[in-house]
C-alpha cells in the first residue's frame, strides 16, 4: 500500500498524467470538434476501446496514446497491428450489441504528447481501416 501511495505522489510531482487524464483531454478535443461521446473504456472479451464517439452518421472508435516525449516515437506509432486488430474486434462487438449495422465505422488515434505540463494533441482520423491496416 505504501509503495502505491509513493508511486502516486511521484507521478504528481513529475506531473506525469495518467491514462484517464489523457482520455479526458481527448474527449474534450473531440467534443470541441463536434463529436458526441458515447462511451469510454468499453471492454469486452476481444479488448478495450478508449473512447467511442459519434461524428455525424459515423461511429468513431478512438485509441488514445499518451507520451512524455518523442524518445519512443509519436503516440500513433505505438498502436501495433495486434492492438489495431483487437480494437476492430471490440468495435464490431460494440456495434453489434447496439444495433449499429448500417452506421459507418471509423478508427481514429489521438496522440497526446506532454511537453512539461502542456499537452500537444494530434488527431489522426481514419488512422486504420476495419482490417487493421
Amino acid at each position: 500500500m505504501a509503495a502505491k501511495a509513493l508511486t502516486g505522489l511521484f507521478r504528481r510531482l513529475r506531473r506525469d498524467p495518467t491514462g484517464a487524464e489523457g482520455e479526458t483531454l481527448a474527449c474534450r478535443h473531440l467534443e470541441a470538434q463536434g463529436f458526441t461521446i458515447l462511451d469510454r473504456n468499453f471492454r469486452c472479451r476481444s479488448g478495450e476501446v478508449d473512447v467511442v464517439a459519434r461524428h455525424g452518421e459515423t461511429t468513431v472508435f478512438v485509441e488514445v496514446k499518451g507520451r512524455g516525449g518523442r524518445s519512443h516515437g509519436e503516440g500513433f506509432e505505438g498502436v501495433s497491428f495486434g492492438k489495431r486488430r483487437r480494437l476492430v474486434r471490440a468495435a464490431r462487438l460494440y456495434a453489434a450489441a447496439r444495433g449499429l449495422y448500417d452506421s459507418p465505422l471509423r478508427f481514429d488515434v489521438i496522440s497526446i504528447e506532454w511537453e512539461g505540463t502542456k499537452p500537444r494533441i494530434r488527431h489522426d482520423r481514419g488512422a486504420f481501416d476495419a482490417e487493421g491496416r
